[in-house]
């Protein structure tokens, strides 16, 4: 490892294993493996791998980071870099080109004054409460009238090629199906 201007660099060449703590910046850039805990900026160069639970001010990945980042400040995930695991950062930068795969937590979203009001202990605004609608009788159903099947000779059912159903777009498109029966 080098200091510079306060400053760690973790060396190419260099695994650490097991819980990391510090009150300085520190670059990565060759691998980390269990906690990283930082009241700094934590940088993961394009060489460098973090597997680790991660919880810095501010963090920097152009490199490879495989867990759950929490960050005080911003996390950024830069062209180069690739990250799988959730964020929880009140700012969050992906750039064009980044991968990242997790769920990101931002904090709590001001809707409608909730917020606001909680912070301040007031009671919050309970919602309207509407009417019901009267309910109807559910329509009669007639019964179904039982079908007669008729046998068919396997051959004539072997001449036809077999065309498979044709695939549905999630829930996109709703189709109508008649069947006639013969009475």
């Amino acid at each position: 490892m080098a200091t510079l201007d306060g400053s760690t660099i973790i060396g190419e060449s260099i695994l650490i294993s097991g819980s990391l703590a510090g009150d300085e910046d520190l670059t990565v850039r060759g691998r980390v493996e269990g906690t990283l805990t930082l009241t700094r900026t934590l940088v993961v160069e394009p060489t460098g791998m973090v597997k680790a639970e991660v919880q810095v001010k501010n963090c920097v990945i152009a490199g490879v980071v495989v867990g759950n980042v929490t960050a005080s400040e911003s996390v950024e995930i830069t062209r180069e870099g690739r990250m799988v695991g959730d964020i929880a950062a009140p700012r969050v930068i992906i750039v064009d080109g980044a991968s990242f795969r997790g769920r990101i937590d931002m904090g709590e979203v001001d809707v409608g004054g909730e917020r606001s009001a909680r912070e301040e202990g007031r009671p919050m605004a309970r919602p309207v409460a509407r009417p019901s609608l009267p309910s109807r009788p559910a329509p009669a159903v007639k019964p179904a009238e039982p079908r007669k099947v008729e046998e068919k000779s396997a051959a004539p059912a072997l001449a036809r090629p077999a065309v498979p159903p044709a695939p549905v777009a999630m829930g996109s498109v709703k189709r109508k199906v008649l069947v006639k029966t013969k009475k």
